[in-house]
């Protein structure tokens, strides 16, 4: 007679002994640890890839501006280089924002309908900066100077991604240590700690 669930759990038979023998008891357990060994891992793999998803969304979002620049049109279509707006890049630590009468050179002319040049001209007019949320923050004991990596020929995706694609720009490398002393060692920069900790 085929064991059945009752007899599973150590059921008696007609006669009051126990109708299951030990191998086949043992069978039974291991395929349920086997089960619960598979559920686990799977389970596990899930709540990781939740885990890293939720860190990827609250870490690499892109932050709120105080207007819409979309560097889709500006870069993508465009193709203005980045150093027309961030002109700073090659000559100093930071890569700097554009001045406001540096957008108005173009748009006092163009797309003026549009309710964000609207408002790129109310900055204008009341001669405000645009006070941009910075996306990209290192630590105060780092030093990372645009220059040196603009003269050293790094292109700008290398470290901000294709900007190009991006409607609104968010933060897609970690740039914490290992990051940059890999990308050091890939072309073959400085590696001495003096050189990014003054």
């Amino acid at each position: 007679m085929p064991p059945t669930f009752s007899m599973c759990w150590g059921a008696k038979n007609d006669e009051g002994s126990a109708s299951i023998d030990i191998e086949t008891r043992g069978r039974m357990v291991k395929r349920f640890f086997v089960i619960i060994v598979i559920a686990g891992y799977f389970g596990a793999f899930i709540l990781l890839t939740t885990g890293l998803g939720y860190h990827w969304y609250s870490t690499k979002k892109a932050p709120h501006q105080p207007m819409a620049f979309p560097h889709t049109v500006h870069v993508g279509k465009l193709k203005i280089a980045c150093h027309f707006c961030h002109f700073y890049a090659d000559k100093s630590r930071h890569a700097g924002v554009p001045y406001v009468e540096t957008c108005m050179v173009c748009h006092s002319a163009i797309a003026t309908d549009k309710p964000e040049i609207q408002k790129l001209a109310r900055y204008y007019e009341e001669k405000r900066p645009i006070e941009w949320n910075q996306v990209y923050v290192v630590p105060d004991h780092v030093y990372f100077s645009h220059k040196r990596h603009v003269k050293a020929k790094v292109n700008c995706s290398s470290c901000h991604g294709d900007v190009g694609t991006m409607e609104k720009i968010r933060k897609v490398r970690s740039l914490d240590m290992g990051w940059c002393v890999s990308c050091h060692r890939e072309k073959g920069a400085p590696l001495d700690c003096a050189t990014c900790h003054k």
